[in-house]
């Protein structure tokens, strides 16, 4: 899924007060991890992700490899943290609409 330049920008004001709910560390991207990150989609559409134990090439890596493995969209990468979406059509209530 592409994203507009102003649905990125509403997506980035959204998820200016979240907090990470998922933390990648210094093991990557394991099936536990992933299964986590998927789960945390389908609940809130729009989450953090701190990218704890990987340089910069890494967080870029590691962020191509979520929004291949479960289909959703990149935000932003700041420093150690990325902004995953993901809309859910099965959410009823609290939606994001973009």
């Amino acid at each position: 899924m592409s994203l507009t330049p102003a649905q990125i920008r509403e997506l980035k004001k959204l998820a200016h007060p979240l907090k990470p709910v998922v933390i990648v560390g210094q093991h990557g991207l394991s099936e536990s991890v992933l299964s986590e990150i998927d789960s945390t989609l389908d609940i809130h559409e729009l989450i953090k992700v701190k990218l704890a134990g990987a340089d910069k090439t890494d967080r870029v890596t590691l962020s191509q490899q979520v929004v291949e493995q479960l289909s959703a969209s990149l935000v932003q990468i700041i420093g150690r943290v990325a902004i995953f979406y993901r809309p859910n059509p099965k959410k009823k209530k609290n939606r994001i609409v973009v």
